[in-house]
């Protein structure tokens, strides 16, 4: 029998893909300082791919409480460059040195999802894309970052690939809806599997 949905996520992208896929989600914000965990994290040594999954939990855990009818969807995504993590960038100073940190360069962005029912995560994917970006002059990202205007404060990386970023790679592997970030694909199958939404 169909549950309430709720995501847990101020991301349009997710929101959208979610409602594109024919599913009836109500929004909430989660309020974590995200920067201050992930940085905590990382400082006891814990991967990239399991803080993404850490914070996706606790965006759910968050919540939750809400609505104990609800099963809450929560999402994050880290963006790892040889070891190191980067955030959104703040402003468009952050975005160039970003942009010119990645040109060139492969890097990988593990996305978690995490549906909470019941009181408790009840399930959890994570996926890890693979992109490489064409080499970038500094002139060059000058004129993306003018074109783009706010988006490139919008996600990590100052990219997005359903849009014009993705004429910044050269090659990508991994799952695009992932990559967006939500794996709505294996999160669909759950849902369906456990009659939370209808097939």
């Amino acid at each position: 029998m169909p549950v309430p949905l709720v995501l847990a996520s101020t991301s349009q992208t997710r929101s959208a893909l979610l409602r594109a896929a024919g599913l009836d989600v109500t929004v909430a914000a989660p309020r974590l300082d995200e920067v201050a965990i992930r940085d905590s994290l990382l400082a006891q040594g814990t991967s990239p791919r399991d803080i993404a999954d850490a914070l996706a939990t606790m965006k759910a855990e968050k919540i939750a409480p809400r609505d104990p009818t609800a099963w809450v969807i929560a999402a994050d995504q880290i963006l790892e460059l040889d070891g190191s993590l980067m955030g959104k960038p703040p402003d468009r100073q952050s975005a160039h040195a970003q942009l010119l940190r990645l040109a060139g360069r492969t890097h990988h962005l593990h996305t978690a999802v995490v549906v909470h029912a019941d009181g408790r995560p009840v399930w959890r994917h994570i996926d890890t894309a693979k992109l490489t970006m064409r080499p970038l002059s500094a002139t060059w990202i000058d004129s993306y970052l003018d074109r783009i205007g706010t988006l490139a404060t919008a996600s990590v990386g100052a990219y997005q690939i359903e849009a014009e970023g993705i004429r910044l790679f050269s090659r990508i592997e991994g799952d695009y809806f992932a990559i967006l970030g939500l794996p709505l694909t294996p999160l669909l199958n759950y849902l369906t599997l456990r009659e939370a939404i209808t097939p």
